[in-house]
């Protein structure tokens, strides 16, 4: 709980810091297309990939013209079938804009487990309670409004002792509200 205050507190501060630069604060949501990737045959194929969703805030400040800053703050369901794992995660992107109203955009994702529903296939997994995905996508900008598509790929394991990564697919749009 600390880590999830302390991350919340930086993600504050950091777009009170950017205040003097082109700051654009929002709201956003979409769809996840979530798989947990598990090397290891324990958990057989139940963890097949699941539909969840992810909602939230996000924040964008620019750094000379065609560069920016995008931390985020969003509640995501990921995991896969039968293994569900919510999360709060806090990516902060690096953006460049292609051609005005095109972006490339890559970065860290920290996540941090809120909630879990395992089916009853599984023997009790001993979950980590903290998620690092490495984020890629792109997204375009029409005034206020914006779409992105991002893929999160894991660095690092969902289960204890499991080689076990999270993968989503994610679709999102969203609503500068200034």
């Amino acid at each position: 709980m600390k880590k999830i205050i302390l991350v919340t507190l930086v993600f504050i501060s950091c777009t009170h810091l950017a205040q003097a630069q082109d700051l654009k604060f929002g709201v956003k949501g979409g769809l996840n297309f979530a798989q947990i990737n598990v090397d290891d045959g324990e958990f057989g194929p139940d963890t097949e990939s699941k539909t969840g969703y992810h909602i939230g805030l996000v924040s964008q400040f620019s750094l000379l013209g065609m560069f920016a800053v995008q931390p985020e703050l969003l509640y995501s369901a990921q995991g896969a079938k039968d293994f569900d794992l919510d999360y709060l995660n806090i990516p902060i992107l690096f953006k460049y804009k292609v051609a005005g109203i095109v972006s490339i955009e890559a970065g860290p994702q920290f996540g941090f487990l809120v909630n879990d529903n395992i089916a009853d296939d599984f023997t009790n997994p001993e979950l980590e309670n903290f998620d690092l995905s490495g984020a890629i996508g792109a997204g375009v900008e029409f005034s206020d409004f914006f779409a992105q598509i991002r893929y999160n790929f894991g660095l690092s394991d969902s289960v204890e002792g499991v080689d076990s990564k999270n993968n989503i697919f994610q679709v999102s749009v969203g609503y500068y509200i200034f």
